[in-house]
């Protein structure tokens, strides 16, 4: 049985205070997945940019910054529609993600089986500056713990 090549895709500007967050749960995931076959890129892009990323793997885990009424810092949900994504207002890469995906699939291109995309809840991330809220920073290590064990099973 041959292994899925694997793409986590970091969504996010790192000069933008908390939207770096997609970027730094991305690199955490890699660092702990430890294989070959899963590969990291760190990208600001959505729509058609995000779909050229993805051809040619299996699986992508896509993960991206997002503000939501009542939300607190480090909540992270898993979109899994364009409904869902729809629904989460103020994420910088959000839009055209489903509609990109949908386009690979209709121009009959090598899209993954399966996509995952995660958004992490971020207080800051219109702010321009370097490293994470104290707030989001405090929250990190539980939410890559959290989508890691979801991804492992």
């Amino acid at each position: 049985m041959t292994a899925k090549r694997t793409l986590i895709v970091g969504l996010g500007n790192p000069l933008m205070t908390d939207d770096a967050v997609g970027i730094l749960v991305a690199r955490e995931l890699h660092a702990r997945l430890k294989s070959p076959d899963v590969e990291l890129r760190e990208a600001s892009v959505a729509g058609i940019e995000l779909m050229e990323l993805l051809v040619g793997y299996d699986r992508a885990i896509i993960i991206d910054a997002v503000q939501t009424d009542g939300g607190k810092p480090g909540d992270w949900y898993r979109l899994d529609g364009p409904r869902e994504i729809s629904d989460l207002p103020q994420s910088s890469h959000r839009f055209g993600i489903f509609e990109g995906l949908e386009l690979g699939r209709r121009l009959d291109l090598d899209m993954p089986e399966e996509i995952r995309i995660y958004a992490v809840e971020a207080p800051d991330p219109f702010t321009f500056g370097e490293g994470l809220s104290p707030a989001l920073a405090a929250a990190l290590p539980g939410i890559v713990e959290g989508i890691y064990r979801e991804l492992v099973g």
